[in-house]
């Protein structure tokens, strides 16, 4: 709609809006509970309650459907339920098929990936739609949020991030020593707060 508008398309431009307006309310009725999440998935009427890292990005995206009070109760349960200091855990610890082990033979490694393993490149979702709540008063929380991985960059992967860690403490790396989007969503972040830094500073 933007681009739309931009081109001088105003007559396109009301009508992608006013889709998006009822593609959003409809995203909302559908996946937005009563426990103020997001259901995993939904099929019908099957839903799934499982409390899941994938519900921060709609919080954290730039055209959200989700108000300011619903970004921040999805914000408040990934917060209680999924982080770490290593990045957000793919399952809540509470769910009954948890499992943050990352180890032994394939079938039991693949069972853990995406059943309680914390993934730092989430981190940059979650930082994200922190920062677009809170702005500047978030800016101590989110970097204390990246220097928990000062100490990875000199520890498996030299000057890199693993792939993904336990979700239980000592938070051990695991996976791929050197992983690019751990990195990736890192860096983003830390632009991130550089940028609302700078501003601060402006005021």
């Amino acid at each position: 709609a933007n681009i739309a508008r931009e081109m001088g398309e105003d007559y396109q431009a009301d009508n992608m809006e006013s889709l998006a307006v009822k593609c959003g309310q409809s995203f909302v009725n559908v996946f937005l509970n009563g426990y103020g999440y997001l259901y995993d998935f939904v099929d019908g009427d099957m839903v799934d309650w499982s409390v899941r890292p994938n519900q921060i990005f709609a919080a954290s995206l730039d055209y959200s459907p989700l108000d300011k009070m619903q970004k921040k109760q999805v914000l408040d349960i990934v917060t209680k339920e999924l982080l770490t200091p290593k990045g957000l855990r793919t399952l809540s610890p509470k769910s009954m098929g948890y499992n943050p082990i990352f180890e032994g033979p394939e079938e039991r490694r693949t069972w853990a990936y995406h059943q309680g393993t914390a993934w730092p490149w989430l981190m940059g979702a979650y930082l994200e739609a922190y920062l677009k709540i809170y702005r500047m008063s978030g800016l101590t929380f989110a970097e204390r949020c990246i220097y928990e991985f000062e100490d990875d960059l000199i520890d498996r992967g030299i000057s890199s991030i693993s792939e993904l860690f336990d979700g239980n403490p000592p938070y051990r790396g695991r996976g791929g020593i050197a992983f690019a989007m751990s990195v990736a969503e890192i860096l983003r972040v830390k632009q991130l707060i550089s940028k609302l830094s700078e501003n601060a500073a402006q005021l």
